[in-house]
């Protein structure tokens, strides 16, 4: 019953696509969603044709779990050893390209130089019929010519019927993600929110089924922390700074003070050192254990904040007394999301002060991709990890 609903959801939701083979993880979680999807609608067709009860509920559960386990058993391995198990690379890409022009550092399944028999400009059969001979049994072109041939190309390759695309490096620096039509004007896609809508809601219900239980269950703990802030220092209990969120937006967020008040720097110009003389005794204990970070949980609950994301930078934060914007024009990609309590820069350890230019870089290159590879199951395994570095020799 299920079959039929899942070959749709999966066709329509490319889960057989060329660019998938490229990565498992991904691949492996839109397989999984499609089958969950088709599975939701194979129970919603039943309950409304009234055959709910004749559905052998255990055999449902049983044979779900199994066909999901199947799928990411299967999905993984012919993606990882998909050239042994067909003898190859089983998506055949070619590469057409005129002299002196630029070929992209990457594996090509065959290479043709455009020269002396096929010319896009020779508008004749043979022309025509050597090109398709060339281009036999492959999945998809890529051009590289002299930008005066490349309508010449265009036309030539319409009735290829294969994916053909022209390389265009002057538009490498604005990173096209597409193209869009507005009318009869062509625009290119330069920049969308890395989540769709299903995905969006799929992170949200995680972050607030992590972020409830735990607000829950860690009051006690943040009925002691603030107790004590109050007994060492007088002043409020929580410390409250501009930070730059998703889209660019500014939010406040929450941390437990664990400064003098005094000594704090709302507006995050000068970043703590480890003898930071501006730090009080329970500071220093609650910094050691990020244990001062764990008010952002009404963050996630207010939704400027996810469980994990980029970390959420003060508006003054520099790297050797730059800006952090002044050091990476990209720094501004990494708003797409919103900002998390942990995330793949700190798992891998890139925290603390940024006292050089690269220690803000590294922390941007791992934001960048997690936003390229984002998946439910990578958050997983970030906040897993997480643990292992929530006592941190750049926590101070």
């Amino acid at each position: 019953m299920i079959l039929p609903f899942y070959l749709i959801v999966a066709l329509n939701g490319k889960v057989y696509s060329v660019r998938l083979l490229s990565n498992q993880w991904h691949s492996i979680w839109i397989t999984v969603k499609a089958y969950l999807i088709a599975l939701a609608i194979m129970m919603v067709a039943s309950f409304y044709t009234r055959t709910t009860t004749e559905l052998p509920r255990l055999t449902v559960a049983v044979g779900s779990i199994l066909s999901i386990i199947f799928l990411v058993v299967s999905r993984y391995y012919f993606i990882v050893y998909r050239k042994a198990i067909v003898g190859g690379e089983p998506y055949s890409v070619a590469l057409i390209w005129e002299p002196d022009q630029p070929i992209p550092p990457i594996e090509f399944s065959v290479k043709i130089a455009a020269e002396g028999f096929i010319d896009p400009e020779r508008h004749d059969p043979m022309m025509y019929d050597q090109l398709a001979a060339a281009l036999g049994g492959v999945h998809n072109v890529v051009v590289s010519c002299h930008p005066d041939r490349r309508n010449a190309w265009t036309h030539a390759l319409k009735g290829a019927c294969i994916q053909s695309e022209i390389l265009m490096p002057e538009l490498q620096s604005l990173a096209p993600l597409g193209v869009n039509m507005h009318g009869a004007m062509t625009a290119l896609v330069v920049s969308h929110g890395p989540l769709n809508l299903v995905d969006r809601v799929i992170k949200r219900t995680f972050d607030l089924a992590i972020a409830v239980p735990a607000l829950i269950v860690l009051s006690p703990l943040l009925s002691v922390i603030a107790i004590a802030i109050r007994l060492e220092t007088s002043g409020p209990i929580f410390f409250r700074q501009d930070r730059i969120g998703r889209s660019n937006r500014v939010f406040r967020i929450f941390k437990f003070r664990s400064m003098t008040v005094e000594g704090s720097d709302s507006g995050g110009h000068r970043s703590a050192s480890r003898d930071d003389n501006r730090i009080t005794r329970v500071g220093r204990l609650l910094r050691r254990m990020s244990l001062d970070e764990l008010p952002q949980l009404f963050n996630v609950l207010s939704g400027t904040m996810s469980i994990v994301g980029p970390r959420p930078h003060a508006l003054g934060s520099r790297a050797a007394d730059k800006l952090f914007w002044e050091v990476d024009g990209r720094y501004w990609h990494r708003h797409a999301a919103k900002p998390g309590l942990t995330g793949l820069a700190q798992v891998r350890g890139y925290r603390g002060a940024t006292v050089v230019e690269d220690d803000l870089r590294n922390r941007l290159k791992a934001d960048l991709e997690y936003l390229d590879t984002w998946s439910i199951m990578r958050d997983i395994k970030i906040i897993i990890m997480t643990f292992q570095v929530i006592v941190h020799k750049n926590a101070f």
